[in-house]
């Protein structure tokens, strides 16, 4: 029974991965449904599983399960963005403060390959590729600072603030200052400056969380015409 348990789970979290991608990514728009017996056919599992992958969506915030409407993608308002930012803000900026204070020389160097990576993605302006790289990047400084409590509440607010993330960088002018602040974050890594790194931390994300903001209230206004 234990093996049946661990395989449910496993699949679980696979499609719960799997659909957590495309509501972060756009495929699945706000209030779209998620039906289980269509999921579970088009993903090829029972639907214990996908029953279970709904229950950590909704966990994460990004979708709403109803006794009478179901599995519904999560609405996504300006001032949710600003608030989610607000704390992200802080959270990966104390990360990166961290981080930077005793930096060593393995992880600037994978540092430096992913943002090598992400450099080249962007000029390629391969956009979904740009942002799996940089939120390897963004999870690498938060799980490198050293503190558990940082960690865990980063990972509870994680899904709702990649949705955003996602969002905000197509505006172009935003993408392309958002590429401008990682180089000032590793010149900030590669000089050992704490108070930098957080600072410009802090900025990159409160720039995304009012990018985001814009964005989603446009959306409202034009819906409401």
């Amino acid at each position: 029974m234990q093996n049946l348990s661990e395989t449910s789970k496993a699949a679980a979290e696979r499609v719960a991965s799997i659909l957590r991608d495309r509501i972060v990514k756009g495929e699945l728009a706000p209030l779209d449904r998620l039906v289980e017996r269509r999921l579970s056919a088009e993903l090829d599992v029972s639907r214990t599983p996908v029953r279970e992958a709904l229950k950590l969506l909704e966990a994460d915030g990004l979708i709403e399960i109803t006794l009478h409407r179901g599995a519904l993608v999560s609405v996504f308002g300006p001032d949710e963005a600003v608030h989610l930012f607000d704390v992200i803000s802080s959270l990966e900026s104390l990360a990166a403060e961290r981080l930077a204070e005793d930096i060593g020389p393995d992880s600037l160097q994978e540092l430096e390959d992913l943002h090598g990576t992400m450099l080249e993605q962007f000029r390629g302006d391969r956009i979904s590729d740009y942002f799996d790289t940089n939120t390897i990047i963004h999870d690498f400084i938060v799980t490198g600072c050293g503190n558990p409590i940082v960690i865990e509440t980063h990972r509870r607010l994680i899904a709702r603030a990649r949705r955003g993330r996602f969002m905000a960088i197509m505006n172009r002018d935003r993408l392309e200052q958002a590429v401008g602040e990682h180089e000032s974050l590793m010149q900030a890594f590669r000089s050992r400056d704490p108070l930098a790194a957080a600072n410009i931390w802090k900025t990159h994300l409160l720039h995304t969380g009012e990018t985001l903001a814009e964005f989603l209230g446009r959306q409202g206004d034009q819906k409401a015409r």
